[in-house]
């Protein structure tokens, strides 16, 4: 199989020349291991969801590292945290040698817990996502970017079922005892069909038959093993009555579709989740980009109480706001800029850029001026916008 280039690896490499430990987090599947493998090709490999491997490093963690050269990567490491105090007294042994522990690990509370208690100042931290746009031209909206189904959209029902499967029998039950994971899937496919609303957990927790804390719990699960992006409000009010909830979006807009039972293009754009499914896109691509260039994850939403609302608030430094609007059409028009004309007059303290951006082919309009004060666009130049 092909080797697709991630835009993560030239941060991947610096971060390996500056710490003694790196470790590459995120969702399932999303290629952890491929990437820490190409970029570390000499790296003695070792997977610690091998049952023998685990049984010894469990019961003797020191022997266990002793016995291993370095550059050495360890994978699945979130099933041993309990490697890390051992881990450390290595580095500590050798501080100057960097890039001696590669590791990688799906987000969960054991494994962030074990990385603040025994890392600190010893380990960067690196979050990898599924494929962007900017690192192959397969990924879609339809099938989004985790890389097996980038590389075989024909397997993609197969892939996406047993995906879910997985991640429900072993990522799920390794963070909390959720007593029926068919509850739970029911609760993973709800997610689905609100994907991109502002989150009201009532809604979730009346027709699953389980209560609001539970809920709150289950979201947790999601966030913490990368499934979801939670987009908060935007914290200024601009003399303006806020909704505080946040929008929530799978992380995957593949994913999205599969579970809505979504499979073809055609019936993709006649649904009435195809606005949804681009904005929840535009957003994953937004937190790409943000990862992978090593920034932090910044990306909000406005709506007031009177029904102003703007899709997304994106933070640039400098006292610098990008307000994008994600319209799934390939004929912009002025009026859809309204409300981003009407928020970037109530601003004040930012210097403000609107972009809207459509469907369009990279060809269509790049760059034009929609209306007074607002560009459009196709997803490229967005990200061009972002990177400035």
């Amino acid at each position: 199989m092909r080797y697709i280039s991630r835009s993560i690896a030239p941060l991947l490499s610096k971060a390996s020349e500056h710490f003694p430990a790196v470790l590459v987090t995120g969702p399932r599947q999303c290629g952890k291991t491929t990437l820490l493998k190409h970029t570390f090709p000499k790296a003695h490999y070792v997977l610690l969801e091998d049952l023998d491997i685990s049984e010894r490093a469990s019961s003797d963690p020191r022997g266990f590292l002793n016995s291993l050269p370095v550059p050495a990567i360890l994978d699945e490491i979130q099933n041993l945290p309990a490697l890390f105090p051992y881990i450390r007294t290595r580095i500590d042994q050798q501080p100057a040698i960097k890039g001696q522990w590669l590791l990688a690990g799906s987000q969960e509370a054991p494994l962030m817990q074990g990385v603040t208690e025994s890392m600190a100042g010893r380990i960067g931290v690196l979050d990898l996502l599924p494929f962007s746009t900017r690192e192959s031209d397969q990924v879609s909206l339809l099938y989004g970017g985790f890389p097996d189904v980038v590389l075989n959209p024909d397997n993609a029902e197969l892939w996406f079922r047993s995906y879910i499967r997985t991640y429900l029998e072993r990522d799920v039950r390794a963070v909390t005892s959720v007593k029926n994971l068919s509850t739970f899937r029911r609760f993973f496919t709800l997610l689905a069909s609100r994907h991109g609303c502002t989150l009201n957990k009532t809604d979730f927790a009346a027709p699953l038959g389980v209560s609001v804390p539970t809920i709150s719990s289950w979201l947790n699960v999601l966030e913490i093993t990368g499934q979801i992006i939670l987009v908060p409000p935007f914290f200024e009010n601009f003399g303006k009555r806020l909704i505080k909830s946040p929008k929530l979006y799978l992380i995957d807009s593949g994913l999205v579709c599969h579970l809505l039972g979504i499979d073809n293009l055609k019936m993709l754009t006649r649904s009435t989740f195809y606005g949804p499914v681009f904005e929840g896109f535009i957003a994953s691509e937004i937190v790409k980009q943000q990862s992978n260039t090593g920034k932090r994850r910044e990306i909000y939403y406005f709506r007031d109480q009177q029904g102003l609302e703007v899709d997304f608030v994106v933070p640039r430094g400098s006292g610098r706001l990008l307000l994008v609007e994600a319209k799934a059409t390939r004929t912009p028009v002025p009026g859809m800029a309204a409300p981003m004309r009407r928020l970037a007059k109530a601003i004040t303290g930012y210097s403000v850029e609107s972009f809207l951006l459509h469907s369009g082919s990279d060809e269509t309009d790049a760059g034009a001026i929609l209306t007074e004060g607002v560009s459009t666009g196709p997803l490229s130049r967005l990200l061009d916008l972002l990177k400035a």
